[in-house]
C-alpha cells in the first residue's frame, strides 16, 4: 500500500492478523522493505503485525533531492508520520543497519512512540561515534563510510552492468542466496534508487557528533555479529553503557552483517522475545 506523509508518499507492506501489536519493520543498505520477507511471515504467525515501509529514497514518491533531507531527524519523523498515518500511537521496532540506526533514535527521543526495540547490525549511535574516535579497530571497519558518502558512488556501483553493486552483495560469500541478490539487484538498480538511497551516508549521520543523541529507557535487544565487517566488539559492547531500561545483548558468531537474511529465524526469535517481554 500506499502511505501519504506529508508531500512524500511511502511503498509500505502491512501485514499480520488484525488487532495484533504492531512491529514497525526498518531496512537498511542496500535493501529495502523487503529485507523482512523471510522474518515477517514468522512474526505474523505469532499473532503480531507488521509494517513495513520502504524508507526516503527508496519509495519513488519520497525521494527528496537535497542530501540534507536524509537527515536523521527527517528519516524518524518519516517512521514516525507512517504511524500516524496508520493510527499507530505507539509500536515495537525492530531495524537493521540504517534501520537499527533509526530505531535508536525513535527510542532515544520519542520513547512514548516506542514500546520495545530490537537493533540488529548497528549499535547506539553515541557508542559508534565514540568508538570511531577511540578505537582504532571500528575505524578500520568504517573505511566504507568514506566510498558510500562519495557524490560519485552511485555511479562507481552501477557501472559495467552495475557490477560494483552485485559485488557489494557478493563480497561475503555464500551468504546472501542467488534470490536474495537478484531481489536487492532489481531494486538498486531502478532509476534513481541507489542515488537516493546513498544520501543517508552524503547526510554525515554516522561520522557528525552533532551532540549525543542520550540514553534508552525502552526495552531493547542488541544484535550483534561477531563476523560483521561493519562493527567491531567496542562499540557494539560499550551500547550498554547508554542503555537505562532492559537491555539484552545477544552476540552471533559465524555470522555476518547481513542477519535478516541469513538467520532470519534467529532474528525474528529476539523480536518476539522483546514483544513478549521474555
Amino acid at each position: 500500500m500506499r502511505v501519504a506523509v506529508g508531500k512524500l508518499v511511502f511503498d509500505v507492506d502491512v501485514a499480520g492478523p488484525e488487532g495484533g501489536e504492531v512491529v514497525l519493520l526498518l531496512h537498511g543498505f542496500p535493501h529495502s522493505r523487503e529485507s523482512w520477507t523471510d522474518i515477517a511471515p514468522l512474526l505474523h504467525r505469532a499473532g503480531l503485525r507488521t509494517v513495513a515501509p520502504d524508507q526516503r529514497g527508496y519509495s519513488p514518491g519520497a525521494r527528496p533531492e537535497p542530501v540534507e533531507a536524509y537527515a536523521l531527524p527527517e528519516l524518524a519523523a518519516d517512521a514516525l508520520g507512517i504511524l500516524d498515518a496508520l493510527g499507530i500511537g505507539a509500536a515495537h521496532v525492530a531495524g537493521h543497519d540504517w534501520g537499527a540506526v533509526v530505531g535508536w533514535y525513535l527510542a532515544a527521543r520519542f520513547p512514548q512512540r516506542v514500546r520495545s526495540l530490537t537493533a540488529a547490525g548497528f549499535p547506539h549511535l553515541d557508542a559508534f561515534r565514540n568508538a570511531l574516535r577511540v578505537d582504532a579497530e571500528q575505524r578500520e571497519h568504517s573505511g566504507y563510510i568514506a566510498t558510500l558518502s562519495a557524490e560519485d558512488a552511485a555511479d562507481s556501483f552501477l557501472a559495467d552492468g552495475a557490477a560494483g553493486l552485485e559485488g557489494w552483495y557478493r563480497q561475503t560469500e555464500g551468504v546472501l542466496s542467488e534470490e536474495q541478490i537478484a531481489r536487492y539487484m532489481r531494486t538498486h538498480t531502478r532509476p534513481g534508487t541507489l542515488r537516493a538511497a546513498l544520501k543517508w551516508y552524503r547526510a554525515g549521520t554516522l561520522q557528525n557528533d552533532d551532540g549525543p543523541l542520550g540514553p534508552v529507557t525502552v526495552p531493547t535487544t542488541h544484535i550483534w555479529s561477531v563476523d560483521d565487517p561493519a562493527v567491531g566488539v567496542f562499540a557494539a559492547e560499550s551500547t550498554a553503557d547508554h542503555m537505562a531500561g532492559e537491555y539484552r545483548f545477544v552476540r552471533l558468531p559465524g555470522v555476518s552483517h547481513w542477519q535478516p537474511q541469513q538467520v532470519p529465524e534467529t532474528v525474528a526469535d529476539e523480536i518476539l522475545r522483546r514483544v513478549r517481554g521474555d
